[in-house]
């Protein structure tokens, strides 16, 4: 379904398994929020200045291909779930980081799939999801699937509780998908005047009064997303080497940044 658009969930397609996914996890952000899933595919080389510079009809035929088979997934993924997705496709022309960082403008979450996993001689994440990260102007999802193409397992959603001024928001967003998507959080305390820091040789467990620990809870333990705050937006882009970030393997997990 073509059509113009209002504030929506957009997710790059580019006709790998890993963007189909990444649209299939976000299906619950657009129904959460009550607006289209927005899948887009940019054609065109990079460079290209303006709609004028038209792309050719083959490769507008292969974008439109590849948004149809993307949507088929999708529709056939929340149909499974016994959920409902308002779905809008579109066909754009221009360089893809720059497209993808205008829609940003009008939309409530930009997604993008990723396959890519490990720390090798280049940066982790691609041109793409580095000029998202650092400068769209919306909350950004990087969705890594596995390397053969492969969803990756549901399991442990990681959040760093610290003293940055947008930490209250992250930490809402991080309990707000674990709600979503009936996962586990791991709250690691960085902050400077909390007390399991003032008191590091007491052992401190933290549950929230009267929900206790429920036994039947079997949630894989590897971490499935990361929800970051500026903070760690403005230095992910540049991370190059492994690190020693508090929260184990990132960003080598699906990461969602929330940017004011």
């Amino acid at each position: 379904m073509n059509q113009l658009h209002s504030k929506s969930v957009v997710v790059g397609i580019d006709g790998s398994q890993a963007a189909v996914n990444a649209a299939k996890w976000a299906i619950d952000e657009a129904i959460r929020r009550q607006v289209p899933l927005r899948l887009v595919r940019v054609v065109g080389r990079p460079g290209t200045r303006s709609a004028s510079e038209k792309t050719s009809d083959w490769q507008v035929e292969s974008g439109e291909a590849m948004l149809h088979q993307a949507e088929v997934a999708v529709q056939s993924a929340a149909r499974a779930a016994g959920r409902t997705v308002e779905v809008e496709t579109v066909v754009l022309s221009g360089d893809p980081e720059q497209v993808l960082i205008n829609e940003s403008q009008d939309a409530a979450l930009v997604c993008v799939g990723t396959d890519r996993r490990g720390w090798t001689a280049d940066k982790l994440l691609g041109t793409v999801e580095a000029a998202l990260v650092s400068r769209a102007h919306c909350p950004v999802a990087i969705i890594r699937s596995n390397p053969d193409g492969t969803a990756a397992e549901p399991g442990v959603i990681a959040v760093v509780l610290n003293d940055e001024p947008d930490n209250d928001e992250v930490v809402h967003q991080a309990m707000e998908e674990a709600r979503r998507r009936n996962a586990t959080v791991r709250q690691i305390d960085r902050r400077l005047n909390s007390w399991v820091r003032r008191y590091p040789d007491v052992p401190v467990q933290i549950v929230a009064a009267g929900t206790g620990v429920k036994s039947s809870e079997n949630h894989s333990t590897a971490i499935e997303l990361a929800v970051v705050g500026k903070a760690d937006a403005d230095r992910i882009a540049e991370l190059a080497t492994p690190n020693c970030h508090p929260i184990m393997g990132f960003p080598d997990c699906s990461v969602l940044v929330i940017r004011d």
